[in-house]
């Protein structure tokens, strides 16, 4: 199976899941505010997030799949809640994403927050609160989300705040990347990380997999980068030049073009060269290059 037919497998059996699950979840809250939790979350997107989980569980022999899918639909709600916030006037100040106006354009700016907020406490619980997820694998699998997208330096909000720090200054490449290794890599390392846990893998294996989930993430921020200036808007569902505009410290301003698109290579390597000895790195190897050679 293609790379790109692996992620439209995934993107439909998740798509089914978070929608059904949303369904149950949201019964008894507020209708504008569960109306605005469902737009953010089942609008479309990769779910790269979610296949690298399930891929790095195959990649180290698992044979219940149910465990993984339910975390990367965790993981989904907190990507979702990110962006809605990441879309807000006080941050990146955006109108569109994935082509559609985003959350506070569709419905306002209090709901926006208040969907974000909504979503991201919803993702522990879908972890915690299931029978799919056993009480010690909840906790692990809790623990890695909540440093994944935590306020350290390597987790998505710290990344998030450095970034905001870094608004219109012009820094070399590895304070570059030290950004985007919190505000991208933060879940892309929880997702492989999380996904070797729901395999029962051993501590070995889950550091490898937590080092190329970093990697990828890497690559694929690199890889934004570069297609934020040179990517069509309309096929990538988002305005070009968005980072210029914001002036935002980027791998293209620090390197140029080709110095960026060549980074996300050299990432998407040491993603691969981080799980070449285990049982089954394939499905890991075709997303890391994706990830640094996709075009939108």
């Amino acid at each position: 199976m293609t790379v790109e037919a692996f992620l439209e497998q995934n993107r439909r059996e998740v798509d089914a899941a978070l929608s059904r699950w949303l369904d149950e979840s949201l019964s008894d809250v507020p209708a504008r505010l569960g109306e605005a939790m469902r737009y953010a979350v089942l609008g479309g997107g990769k779910r790269l997030r979610p296949a690298i989980a399930l891929a790095a569980a195959e990649a180290v022999g698992l044979r219940d799949t149910a465990p993984a899918l339910r975390y990367g639909c965790a993981l989904e709600l907190v990507h979702g809640y990110s962006l809605v916030h990441d879309d807000l006037p006080a941050m990146d100040d955006d109108d569109l994403r994935r082509g559609r106006p985003t959350v506070h354009k569709a419905f306002d700016e209090a709901t926006a927050i208040l969907a974000g907020d909504a979503l991201l406490t919803l993702a522990f619980g879908w972890i915690a609160g299931t029978a799919q997820i056993g009480g010690a694998l909840a906790a692990a699998l809790c623990a890695e989300l909540a440093a994944g997208a935590g306020a350290a330096a390597t987790g998505m909000v710290g990344g998030q705040q450095l970034d905001i720090e870094a608004t219109g200054r012009t820094l070399p490449a590895a304070e570059v990347e030290r950004i985007h290794r919190g505000k991208t890599s933060g879940l892309t390392a929880a997702a492989a990380a999380g996904g070797a846990l729901c395999a029962g893998a051993a501590p070995d294996a889950v550091a490898r997999l937590r080092r190329y989930g970093e990697a990828l993430g890497l690559a694929f921020q690199a890889a934004d980068d570069y297609l934020d200036v040179v990517a069509d808007p309309e096929k990538r569902g988002k305005r070009q030049g968005g980072d210029e505009a914001e002036d935002k410290a980027t791998l293209v301003r620090a390197l140029g073009l080709a110095g960026a698109k060549a980074r996300a290579e050299e990432h998407a390597q040491a993603a691969c060269d981080a799980v070449a000895a285990l049982p089954h790195p394939e499905r890991l190897r075709d997303l890391a290059l994706y990830a640094a050679r996709r075009t939108r």
